[in-house]
C-alpha cells in the first residue's frame, strides 16, 4: 500500500495512461484498474467495486465529449446498451452487497470468455459487408447507415439478444465494478460493428450505469451500515486521470484504422482474460 498522498498521485497517472490506451476501443479502463486498485493502491473490498464505478463516472465524460465534438454519438446503439445495462447494474450492486459471491468462479468464467474472444480479435481482421471475419480476411468498407443503423455484418446481433447481453454485462459490472465496455465493446467490434460507432455507445452505457451503481452502493452503505461506499479520494483521482486520458484517446481514434483498433482491443482483452484466469487458478489452489 502506498503512503498518504502518493495513492492519489499514482492513481491519477495510471488512470490517465490506461484510459488513453483503451478509449479508442470504447473501454473505459476500469477492468484494468480493478486489479491495480487491489494490489497497488490497497483499496479494500467491497469498496473497490463502487470506487471503480466512481472512476467511470468521472472519467468517461472526457472521451464522450470528444466523440460528440467529432460527430460520434453511437446513435440507436447507445440507447439499446443503456436500456440493457441500467437495470443490470442495479441488480448487480444488490447482489454484491447482499450475497457477496466469491470471486474465484467469476475470475475463471470471465477469463474463459475473454481470452478466446481476445485471441479472435487479435488474429482476425474486420470483414467487409456481408463477409464473415476470419484469419487473413481483407478489411472492407462498411455499408452506409440507414436511419442511423448500420447495415451488413453490423446487424449480426439482434436487438433482443443485444439487450439481454447488455443486461448481463451491467449485472457483472455492478458486482465487480468493471463497467460494461470491456465486455460489450469487443463483442460488438467482433460482430462487425465499426469502432467509431461502438466506442461512444459503449462508453455512454458505462457512464450511465456507473452513476446508477455509485448511487445504489452509497444508499446501501447508509441504510444497511455496510462498508460499501466508494473510496472517494481514490475514485476521484482515478477519474481525473481517466478524464484526461480518455479525451486524448478519443481525439486520436480517427487517426487509427479499424484493424489497428481491433488488434488493440484484442491485446487488452487477452491480457485481462489471462489475469482473471491466473487469479481464479490461485484462488482454487489456495
Amino acid at each position: 500500500m502506498l503512503g498518504s498522498g502518493w495513492t492519489e498521485v499514482v492513481a491519477l497517472f495510471a488512470a490517465c495512461v490506461i484510459a488513453a490506451i483503451s478509449a479508442p476501443a470504447g473501454i473505459s479502463g476500469a477492468v484494468l484498474l480493478l486489479p491495480f486498485q487491489v494490489s497497488v493502491l490497497g483499496t479494500p473490498s467491497p469498496a473497490v467495486t463502487p470506487t471503480n464505478l466512481l472512476y467511470n463516472v468521472v472519467a468517461t465524460p472526457g472521451a464522450l465529449y470528444r466523440y460528440w465534438r467529432q460527430g460520434q454519438t453511437g446513435g440507436r446503439l447507445s440507447a439499446v446498451l443503456v436500456a440493457g445495462t441500467l437495470p443490470g447494474v442495479v441488480a448487480g450492486s444488490l447482489i454484491r452487497v447482499k450475497l457477496l459471491p466469491g470471486p474465484v468462479v467469476f475470475d475463471l468464467v470471465v477469463g474463459a470468455v475473454l481470452l478466446p474472444l481476445g485471441l479472435w480479435l487479435t488474429l482476425t481482421r474486420p470483414a467487409g459487408p456481408g463477409a464473415p471475419a476470419g484469419p487473413g480476411a481483407p478489411a472492407g468498407p462498411s455499408e452506409p447507415a440507414r436511419n442511423g443503423e448500420p447495415t451488413g455484418t453490423a446487424r449480426r446481433i439482434p436487438v433482443p439478444l443485444l439487450l439481454a447481453a447488455a443486461a448481463v454485462t451491467g449485472c457483472v459490472g455492478g458486482i465487480y465494478g468493471i463497467g460494461g465496455g470491456s465486455i460489450l465493446a469487443p463483442l460488438l467490434i467482433g460482430s462487425g460493428r465499426r469502432p467509431d460507432e461502438v466506442a461512444p455507445a459503449a462508453l455512454a452505457s458505462t457512464f450511465v450505469t456507473s452513476i446508477a451503481g455509485v448511487v445504489t452502493f452509497t444508499i446501501l452503505s447508509v441504510n444497511q451500515n455496510l462498508p460499501a461506499a466508494p473510496d472517494w479520494p481514490t475514485g476521484v483521482a482515478l477519474g481525473v486521470g481517466g478524464l484526461a486520458g480518455g479525451y486524448a484517446g478519443a481525439r486520436f481514434q480517427s487517426k487509427l484504422n479499424d484493424t489497428l483498433i481491433r488488434r488493440l482491443v484484442g491485446v487488452l482483452v487477452v491480457a485481462i482474460g489471462v489475469r482473471y484466469l491466473i487469479a481464479g487458478a490461485v484462488g482454487v489452489a489456495g
